[in-house]
């Protein structure tokens, strides 16, 4: 798996992401790739503007923590077509060229911020995970959909 702390995989999503372009087409899934990109967008959310985000209740809480995050900060790659949580589905048209440099601002953010950001950071659906926990999670996600992407 690769590391989100590390410049060079970070350097290597970006790589990936500047490969795109608005005409790129999708492997698999319904997004079109302005829309994925605002989705990859979608956790970076949950670290940078928690304040913007609706808060799960008590039992959706329960379920994710329990049932959803152990899939999710595994080291094990998501399936093609896996369903998509309803705060991360993107059905309207989106500004490739916003999306995708947002997208490399949050990766960058992420790297130049470091593991030791990371460790012991809450994450409103997970609770409390661990660096390797939100590495695992963000390296999943950007690689899923790049590799949907064919990039």
């Amino acid at each position: 798996m690769e590391d989100v702390y590390s410049a060079k995989d970070a350097q290597n999503y970006i790589d990936r992401i500047n490969n795109l372009t608005p005409e790129t087409q999708r492997k698999w899934g319904k997004m079109t790739v302005d829309q994925v990109l605002a989705h990859m967008n979608v956790p970076y959310s949950f670290i940078f503007e928690p304040e913007k985000q609706k808060k799960p209740g008590m039992i959706a809480k329960f379920l994710l923590k329990n049932f959803v995050k152990p899939k999710v900060v595994n080291n094990i790659p998501y399936k093609q077509s896996i369903p998509t949580s309803p705060v991360f589905i993107i059905s309207d048209a989106r500004n490739f060229e916003e999306e995708k440099k947002k997208l490399i601002g949050n990766i960058q953010r992420v790297q130049q911020l470091g593991r030791e950001a990371f460790e012991g950071k809450e994450n409103s659906s997970f609770g409390i995970l661990t660096a390797q926990e939100w590495n695992n999670m963000l390296a999943k996600h950007l690689n899923h959909h790049l590799q949907q992407f064919g990039v």
